[in-house]
């Protein structure tokens, strides 16, 4: 199949672009981070278009590949030692302060463990999406997925000191 064209790519940044942002937003928790990523992912795909192989939609490649690159952003150790440090800052948010650490601690516990751990955590935890879903968003069986969201819960307990 022939690779996506960049009028495509144009119009799939114009479509679905504010998505893709709001994927990362919430990821990454950091309007500038997201942005970056936002740019990276159509900037990937307009140099490199044949990595879209037409094997699923251009959403679900564009939501994968979002995934990607925001838990690569959190692996990142500068980005690592910003969310630390805003963790140790007053909390200026309007939300609760527990539900903020327990974002960071997600965003933490996330940068820490395998990139197949980390999206089957994000697609089940953050997008709730059925172990099935998963599966066929992965590439994997259902199973797998099962097993790596299992390891997920014991590092997660570990991490916490719970059983």
């Amino acid at each position: 199949m022939p690779a996506l064209r960049p009028e495509e790519i144009e119009d799939a940044y114009r479509r679905h672009g504010h998505s893709v942002l709001r994927r990362a937003r919430r990821l990454l928790g950091n309007e500038h981070d997201a942005t970056e990523t936002l740019h990276e992912v159509f900037i990937d795909l307009l140099e490199r278009p044949e990595q879209f192989e037409k094997r699923s939609s251009l959403v679900t490649w564009l939501y994968a590949a979002t995934t990607h690159r925001c838990l690569n952003r959190l692996r990142n150790g500068r980005t690592r030692a910003r969310l630390l440090e805003e963790q140790h800052a007053p909390a200026h948010e309007a939300s609760p302060a527990g539900k903020v650490e327990s974002m960071l601690e997600l965003r933490r516990l996330l940068g820490s463990v395998s990139e197949e751990m980390a999206q089957a955590a994000v697609y089940h935890h953050m997008d709730e999406l059925t172990q099935d879903e998963i599966a066929a968003v992965m590439g994997c069986s259902r199973r797998h997925v099962g097993h790596l969201l299992e390891r997920l819960r014991a590092r997660a307990c570990d991490a916490v000191g719970r059983p």
